[in-house]
């Protein structure tokens, strides 16, 4: 399983559970600073001896909301032994 961190928008955080590349189960939730519902909503979300691996959003986005979900990932990460990656999303420019 692995989990997926989404705080792109500051005030509004998702995390997904993601099996096979299919999303399992999500949450969201909404609030005027999304990095504290983050950690609850994680908690919610997982079984941590299920995990084998940590997605998160790079970008584009908030930079404190990037901030927050890149450093949740690392701390886990790096706390349960098991790889983080980035998942930037790909936009296109418009001139």
């Amino acid at each position: 399983m692995i989990l997926h961190i989404d705080t792109k928008n500051q005030k509004v955080v998702k995390v997904s559970l993601k099996d096979k590349g299919k999303i399992v189960k999500s949450l969201s939730a909404q609030n005027q600073y999304g990095s504290q519902v983050l950690l609850p909503l994680i908690k919610k979300l997982i079984d941590v001896n299920s995990l084998t691996a940590i997605e998160v959003e790079t970008g584009p986005g908030s930079f404190t909301g990037l901030r927050v979900g890149v450093s949740v990932a690392n701390a886990l990460g790096f706390a349960l032994g098991i790889p983080v990656n980035g998942n930037k999303i790909e936009t296109e420019l418009q001139y």
